[in-house]
């Protein structure tokens, strides 16, 4: 039980976290795109327009819900996304794709660390601090086993809507329960208890902006700094512009497989992706438990991000290869290598910054990782799918692990 209280709030802080991560456009949105005529360059230009705009969003939406309250916030980060999942449906055009991606944005901006804020602020009234750790993880089991129904669900739409537009109109459905769910927050988990008015707000805002350019410029002056920032934000970047290309690799299985042979061929690629998706999810859940007994496996901190960053380049390579020749079967499992290491590098990569980034600049650190990734995935993801168009996504693969091994050197953690 871990001595957490688990009244009828701590219900809606899970049920947030489930609701949200039903998204069963996920395992199937590169096969979307590529079914409504989308080349991978633009594939991936729609994944920088998201990057971007996310990052351009967070400040002014982060003082609106400061402003104006956080269920106010939330609710309209739900609205912003059910907007872009009705486009997405009915507006088959990259330029159009583009807007919902901008839209979507504003959603993820809006909900970005606000509802986590909430969270802080509910335990800190309840005299609860000390158990954040544990809530906080409680809770976000939750999403991942959102996530895993979500492929499972998601795979039966596709299976008896034989189409892929249908997963953003359903995703509707679980979204407009996750707006009602925080129209029913307790009020005061608008503000915290020291809200400040809209105008010292304003100027808060202004001068944190300042401090934070002066703290950037401080901390990339400095050696060791500039090592984790950089190794833990291109290795995340690459992960994140890389992970949906998988698909169709697992479309491609799923046809080779003598299974379900009486089925029409999306039926096939719906319920062998679903599954497998369902698999990689329940995976990464159970493996990212012991991060913790992993690292201990090294003798130093710095020894197991080098390591575990050599070896994702060489599962890169695997991968790009798998696709190149049609090893379909060994591809997909070796890419499930890819996200176990992700998984389970993230806490190592968090408990080492911690360690070197004093704390009262804590959060400037971990915002400026963002940042980086943020500027890492917004180039690297349609020079990713340009490569793709051009020679192929098995070549693309081996180009990002070809930018691993060559920017290893420069990030080598010592």
């Amino acid at each position: 039980m871990d001595g957490i209280k688990k009244d009828i709030q701590y219900y809606k802080f899970s049920a947030y976290g489930f609701l949200k991560n039903l998204r069963f456009f996920d395992p199937f949105l590169i096969l979307f795109f590529r079914e409504s005529g989308m080349s991978y360059f633009q594939i991936g230009v729609l994944f920088s327009i998201r990057e971007i705009s996310t990052n351009l969003f967070e400040i002014p939406t982060g003082m609106l819900a400061d402003s104006f309250g956080r269920r106010r916030a939330m609710m309209a980060a739900f609205g912003a996304y059910i907007i872009s999942f009705i486009i997405f449906s009915f507006f088959p055009v990259f330029g159009v794709y583009a807007v919902a991606m901008i839209v979507f944005a504003v959603g993820e901006a809006f909900r970005s660390g606000t509802h986590k804020a909430m969270i802080l602020d509910y335990l800190k009234r309840n005299d609860m601090e000390k158990m954040k750790v544990h809530y906080y993880g409680h809770t976000r089991s939750w999403s991942q086993r959102g996530s895993a129904l979500s492929a499972l669900l998601a795979a039966l739409l596709v299976f008896f809507t034989s189409n892929y537009k249908s997963i953003f109109l359903f995703t509707i459905i679980p979204y407009v329960a996750g707006l009602l769910l925080i129209k029913s927050y307790p009020k005061y988990l608008d503000f915290s208890e020291d809200h400040e008015d809209v105008g010292r707000i304003w100027r808060r805002t202004r001068q944190a902006f300042g401090n934070t350019l002066r703290e950037f410029k401080g901390m990339l002056a400095y050696r060791k700094l500039r090592h984790i920032l950089l190794n833990s934000s291109l290795y995340d970047g690459v992960f994140k512009a890389s992970k949906d290309f998988i698909q169709p690799m697992m479309k491609n299985l799923a046809l080779s497989l003598p299974i379900f042979l009486a089925l029409a061929d999306q039926k096939r690629v719906a319920l062998v992706v679903g599954i497998l998706y369902f698999v990689l999810y329940i995976f990464t859940s159970i493996v990212s438990q012991f991060s913790g007994r992993f690292s201990d496996l090294f003798n130093s901190p710095q020894s197991g991000l080098n390591i575990t960053y050599l070896v994702s380049a060489v599962v890169l390579v695997a991968v790009g290869f798998g696709m190149r020749y049609n090893a379909f079967v060994p591809g997909v499992i070796i890419f499930t290598a890819f996200y176990v290491i992700y998984n389970v590098r993230r806490p190592m990569t968090v408990g080492y910054v911690s360690e070197n980034i004093k704390g009262t600049v804590m959060a400037t650190g971990l915002s400026i990782e963002s940042q980086l990734k943020t500027l890492i995935v917004t180039v690297i993801a349609p020079v990713f799918g340009a490569v793709a168009d051009s020679i192929g996504l098995g070549w693309a693969f081996c180009m990002l692990a070809l930018l691993l091994l060559v920017t290893y050197p420069a990030v080598r953690m010592r």
